[in-house]
C-alpha cells in the first residue's frame, strides 16, 4: 500500500519483519522478494535513487539498450506493490536500536513535514549514494548533461565511450587515475581539474607517456544540445572539444540515519558478509552503500541475498510457516 501524510496512523502501531530505506534497484528487490517471502515490509524512500537519473541503462541483461533508469524503478515498484508491501516517500532522520527491534524516525513532507516513527525486526540499509558533479557556478548547466553522455561510471558506460574525445573530471591527483582504465575505450582523453586541485610532476609524466592532455584552468560552463554535451568552455573563453565525459569525483553516502549504530566501514561503505549482513546481525546493507561494484544489476541481486538470509532467520526461529498479517501487529 502506498502510504501518504494523512495515513501512516495507520500503519504506526506494526512492527514490521523488515523495514528498507531506499527504493531503488536494490531495495525494491529486497522489498518483493520479502514480500513473496510472506514477509511484513516497509519501503521508505526520499525519492533521489542515483538510477532516476541514468537515462540509457545498456548493460542489465534482458532490457533494451535504451531503457531508462527510471523506468526500471517505476516497473520495480508497481511489483513492490501488487505484492501488498508498504510504501512510503519519506526521510529517513534516524534509526535507534531498542534491542528486539528497531525504532526509525522519518520525516514526512517538505512543506510543514510530519514526524513519524516506525518499527522493524530488521533493517535493510539501501539509500545508495549520488555522485558529486564538477561545481560551476550554474549547476543546471552540470545536470544538462550528467546521466547523458556526461558518465559517471567507467564500467558501466566504458563501451558507449570507445575512440570517442574523452574528457574525465576529477577532484584530486587520485580521482584522476580512472583516465587510465578509460584508455583501454578511448586513446583521446583530457583531464580536467577544474582549478581545484595541483598535480605533481609524477603524475603529469604518466599522462605524457599516453599522450594525455592535461587541463588546469576553471570550466566556465558545459557546451551542448539535446542534452549531448560537445566540449567545456574555460575560463579564458577557450573551448576543448569533446564528444563525452567521465566524472569522477567521488560520492555521498547516505546513511547518516546509522551514525548511532556502531557498524563496520571501509571508507564509506558498510563491510558486510556474503549475504550482505553488516556487523549487526539484524541490519543489512545493499546496493553502493557496501563494499562491491556499483552496478544496477548486483544492487538488485543484493535485495534478494539480503531478503532470503532475513527470511532464514525468522524462519528458524520460528519454526513454522505463518501468514504476513498475524506476524506484522505488535
Amino acid at each position: 500500500m502506498q502510504i501518504s501524510k494523512q495515513t501512516p496512523s495507520q500503519q504506526i502501531e506494526k512492527i514490521y519483519d523488515v523495514l528498507v530505506i531506499g527504493g531503488g534497484a536494490a531495495g525494491l528487490s529486497a522489498g518483493i522478494y520479502l514480500q513473496r517471502y510472506l514477509l511484513s515490509t516497509l519501503v521508505i524512500d526520499k525519492g533521489k535513487a542515483r538510477s532516476l537519473w541514468m537515462q540509457e541503462l545498456h548493460n542489465y541483461l534482458g532490457l533494451p539498450p535504451n531503457t531508462p533508469g527510471r523506468d526500471v524503478l517505476k516497473q520495480g515498484k508497481e511489483h513492490y506493490l501488487s505484492l501488498a508491501g508498504d510504501y512510503l516517500n519519506a526521510y529517513v532522520e534516524e534509526v535507534m536500536d531498542e534491542g528486539e527491534t528497531f525504532a526509525v524516525r522519518v520525516r514526512i513532507g517538505r512543506s510543514h513535514p510530519t514526524a513519524v516513527v516506525f518499527r522493524s525486526r530488521y533493517l535493510i540499509a539501501a539509500s545508495g549514494i549520488i555522485d558529486h558533479l564538477p561545481k560551476l557556478d550554474d549547476m543546471q548547466n552540470v545536470f544538462d548533461y550528467a546521466g547523458h553522455n556526461l558518465h559517471v561510471c567507467l564500467i558501466c558506460d566504458g563501451y558507449e565511450m570507445r575512440d570517442q574525445r574523452a574528457g574525465v573530471f576529477g577532484s584530486s591527483e587520485s580521482s584522476l587515475e580512472v583516465a587510465f582504465s578509460l584508455g583501454w575505450f578511448t586513446p583521446h582523453i583530457t583531464l580536467f581539474t577544474n582549478g581545484e586541485f595541483a598535480v605533481g610532476a609524477a603524475f603529469r609524466d604518466r599522462l605524457t607517456a599516453q599522450s594525455y592532455t592535461l587541463v588546469e584552468q576553471p570550466i566556465a560552463r558545459f557546451l551542448g544540445e539535446n542534452h549531448q554535451m560537445t566540449g567545456v568552455e574555460l575560463a579564458d573563453s577557450s573551448v576543448v572539444e569533446l564528444d563525452t565525459g567521465l566524472v569522477s569525483m567521488g560520492s555521498k553516502y547516505h546513511a547518516d540515519y546509522l551514525k548511532n549504530i556502531d557498524l563496520e566501514y571501509q571508507g564509506g561503505n558498510l563491510i558486510t558478509d556474503n549475504m550482505n549482513r553488516t556487523s549487526h546481525p539484524r541490519i543489512f546493507a545493499v546496493g553502493d552503500l557496501k563494499l562491491g561494484m556499483n552496478q544496477v544489476v548486483i544492487a538488485a541481486a543484493d535485495g534478494a541475498l539480503a531478503a532470503t538470509q532475513i527470511w532464514r532467520d525468522i524462519r528458524r526461529s520460528e519454526g513454522a510457516r505463518r501468514s504476513p498479517i498475524s506476524s506484522s501487529v505488535a
